[in-house]
């Protein structure tokens, strides 16, 4: 009502007789009667209105998960924006409540079957929604390369192979594949030096030049490599890690005798456009990857990464005047192109180049002592380059040519010990597949060539005084043929022959077998083959190069032959409850002849190098126990006994530097509704012997049992950010302060020889030692805190 209208109600009542007289307040409310009335009309629907958005501020979701035999009882469905979730019921069906109005994203997971994703608007006034999961193969379709040359799915590989995703490095972040391996059941990243931290990875016992290191099925990593060249590797490009144990021989060549580790990296295509990962620890250390995928025009997607490792903070916590850590400045450039062509053939280009430069030693020891003997360091420059692809030829039967060459030069000082070294690896491969009925064949032709020289007596002649550079020409051809019986049994038999240019032919045959049962949740697999190893001392025992020992060779040495045999057994368990648990269990046998031994112990001042008159054998099983709850709980355990010993003359001697026990675990949960993961991860090992001085040495001939335990959270912020830290080395456990001989005097000024060259015992040295860093089995690093960021943009 307005001011006029107001007005005219008022004189037209104030009219009326003085004793029917209106009051003020009467007046007043029946003038503005309709203006109270809008007024509480306008409250009205303004509460209604409250209250229907508190009904749409509290939306629910309701739906039913089902497969084709009916509902899924125990799937997971999760949204994704909050982090919220709900478990299906006997009937299939969830709710999910307290959802504000948006767009949300809902994944349905159950063990045994493929996760499915679905996009939701939320007001949801429609049906509820309904979710239809299809049931994996029993092998959850896992697709491997390594055991054939060949990517098939785990459970039709006739060869046993373990697959690692780069989840499961998460759980325990490292800066080195070197690092990362520790944790696998059966192989060991085995420290041979307590100065420069040099290392090599063991697989069942058998030391690093057993085991072929490739990328992408490409053999990089050898030779020299195989001491310095196991980092650098960009962490964030890497998709899995395919581990064999046991012979693979006839497919990658002779130094395949242990097993092989093939580090499979990212397609471009299903890589993240940006990925960056970065953490340092309480040490000072500092790790980055980083990871972009681009488009160069419209046929080529390229993949590029940089891996930076800084560490340049000497730390002496035992002390003994050394350091603990060796010093690392390291850079390693990744580049990948994959290549669209017409018909989807293949052909993928890749490269990468890692410059190293690392020392350690006394604590005072600065680059102006580089190769003096005033103070002591070990310092290596590493310069790396490595080229590799693959091309699939424009032909209708399916035929590849794959390639590879490296390079890699090595600067160092041990001591006054210079050793310099340059070796160059081309290696050229073509396969052709073929089905022929229930054979599905494979033939393929290979060339090796290895230039490497060094400046020590290995390439030189006429005494020393003239260089003759090792060429090795290793051509070679190689057929296998998998034999399907039927869908149950199959048999793959393979035979390679080789011709090294210095030892002549060289035949290497192998045979497995595979038998599943009728639900695919049984595997047994039987592996047999051979092995042929040219041992190359100074690029593969770096014991031989600090200078603390004299090198003695008694003889020329002879290759190593071996042969081996596996049984595997696989077993996957689907409970009724939506849980997953599985088995899988080897056992192995490999038997040696001209086994080559470095002998420590004879003379405490030499390394001698002689082909064994004897024989070698390394046994053993493992076991590995797989287990994931629907509630988020996962375990991954296992355990491995091996007997790896020596007879020579008739007398059993054990392994230098190998356990007879190891266990690994790696235990993580998920709190999907916080967006925060555990992990628990460590390993255990049984004593190993040790090498000795000789009979006076007074420090233990046998390591005590050891483990290296961790912990770690990892918290999300949508779908981009993560945050990750914790502990290492929870027991803080470290060797013996002693583990140098003679660590203060590097030197051996004060050490006294007789005439034959033994040290003789004196009241400043009553227990005869000179100085070595040979006495070494676990790391030196305690308890230590890290801190890390990952950045994922999709």
């Amino acid at each position: 009502m307005n001011m006029k209208m107001k007005k005219a109600c008022f004189l037209q009542n104030s009219k009326k007789s003085e004793i029917n007289q209106p009051s003020f307040w009467e007046l007043f409310y029946k003038c503005n009667n309709v203006a109270f009335m809008k007024l509480r009309l306008l409250t009205a629907v303004i509460l209604f209105l409250f209250a229907f958005s508190s009904v749409f501020a509290q939306q629910k979701v309701r739906g039913t998960i089902l497969d084709s035999q009916g509902p899924l009882e125990f799937a997971n469905v999760l949204v994704k924006e909050k982090g919220v979730g709900a478990v299906t019921d006997s009937l299939g069906k969830f709710e999910i409540g307290n959802l504000e109005p948006g767009q949300y994203t809902l994944q349905v997971s159950l063990i045994g079957y493929g996760s499915q994703t679905k996009r939701i608007s939320v007001p949801f006034l429609s049906q509820e929604l309904i979710f239809k999961l299809e049931q994996l193969d029993a092998s959850l379709e896992e697709v491997v390369v390594s055991g054939t040359m060949q990517e098939v799915s785990k459970l039709d590989s006739p060869v046993p192979v373990e697959v690692y995703k780069a989840a499961f490095f998460k759980a325990n972040p490292t800066p080195s594949l070197f690092e990362s391996l520790q944790n696998v059941n059966g192989v060991r990243p085995q420290i041979n030096c307590n100065v420069c931290n040099t290392g090599d990875i063991h697989i069942n016992g058998l030391e690093g030049p057993y085991t072929m290191v490739l990328i992408d099925g490409m053999p990089i990593v050898s030779g020299l490599a195989s001491v310095y060249g196991l980092t650098g590797i960009p962490q964030s490009l890497i998709d899995r890690i395919e581990v064999v144990k046991g012979p693979a021989s006839t497919l990658y060549g002779s130094e395949a005798v242990g097993g092989l580790i093939n580090v499979i990296t990212k397609r471009p295509e299903i890589a993240p456009m940006v990925a960056v990962d970065a953490f340092g620890s309480g040490w000072g250390e500092v790790n980055t990857d980083v990871g972009i995928k681009s488009r160069l025009g419209k046929s080529v997607q390229s993949l590029s990464g940089v891996n930076v490792f800084w560490y340049d903070n000497p730390i002496d916590n035992n002390r003994d005047g050394f350091t603990d850590l060796t010093l690392q400045k390291r850079i390693s450039l990744f580049q990948k192109f994959e290549i669209q062509r017409k018909g989807g053939k293949t052909f993928n280009l890749a490269g990468r180049f890692v410059n190293e430069n690392r020392w350690g030693g006394q604590m005072n020891w600065t680059e102006a002592n580089r190769g003096g003997n005033e103070v002591y360091g070990e310092s290596i420059l590493t310069n790396r380059w490595e080229l590799f692809g693959t091309y699939q030829l424009p032909v209708k039967e399916l035929v590849n040519f794959q390639f590879s060459a490296n390079g890699h030069k090595q600067d160092s000082y041990y001591g006054t010990t210079f050793f310099l070294a340059d070796q160059t690896i081309a290696f050229g491969q073509l396969t052709w597949v073929k089905e022929a009925g229930k054979h599905h064949l494979l033939l393929g032709s290979a060339y090796r060539y290895t230039h490497y020289d060094d400046n020590t007596t290995a390439t030189s002649i006429e005494g020393g005084s003239k260089n003759f550079p090792s060429q090795i020409h290793l051509p070679g051809v190689f057929l296998q043929d998998e034999i399907r019986f039927n869908s149950k049994q199959s048999l793959l038999a393979g035979l390679r022959y080789d011709y090294n240019s210095v030892h002549g032919s060289i035949l290497s045959p192998r045979m497995n077998y595979k038998v599943v049962s009728e639900d695919k949740s049984t595997v047994f697999r039987l592996s047999v083959g051979n092995g042929f190893r040219v041992a190359n001392v100074f690029t593969e025992d770096h014991a031989a190069l600090t200078g603390a020992r004299e090198v003695v060779f008694t003889e020329e040495l002879k290759p190593e032959r071996s042969w081996n045999t596996n049984l595997n057994l696989v077993k996957k368990i689907y409970s009724d409850r939506g849980n997953f648990f599985g088995i899988d269990g080897s056992v192995f046998y490999t038997h040696f002849t001209n086994r080559i031994v470095p002998d420590y112990e004879t003379n405490p001042n030499q390394i001698i190098y002689a082909n064994l008159d004897g024989s070698a054998v390394s046994k053993g099983a493992s076991l590995n126990v797989d287990a994931v709850w629907n509630s988020g709980f996962k375990v991954l355990a296992g355990a491995t006994w091996m007997d790896v010993s020596l007879d020579e003359g008739g007398e059993r001697v054990r392994q230098l530097l190998t356990e007879r026990f190891s266990g690994v675990w790696t235990i993580g949960y998920e709190f999907q509704n916080l967006g925060l993961t555990v992990d628990y991860t460590g390993n255990v090992y049984s004593p190993m012997r040790l090498p000795l001085l000789g009979e006076l040495d007074d420090r233990p001939e046998y390591s005590p049992w050891w483990s290296i335990q961790n912990i770690q959270l990892t918290k999300k912020f949508g779908e981009k950010w993560e945050v990750y830290g914790g502990l290492k080395n929870l027991l803080n456990f470290t060797p013996p302060a002693n583990s140098i001989a003679r660590a203060f005097d590097p030197f051996d000024r004060g050490v006294e020889f007789d005439q034959g060259g033994n040290v003789i015992p004196t009241a400043s040295n009553p227990n005869a030692l000179t100085f070595d860093p040979t006495y070494v089995f676990a790391p030196n690093q305690g308890i230590r805190g890290f801190l890390g960021l990952r950045f994922t943009l999709d």
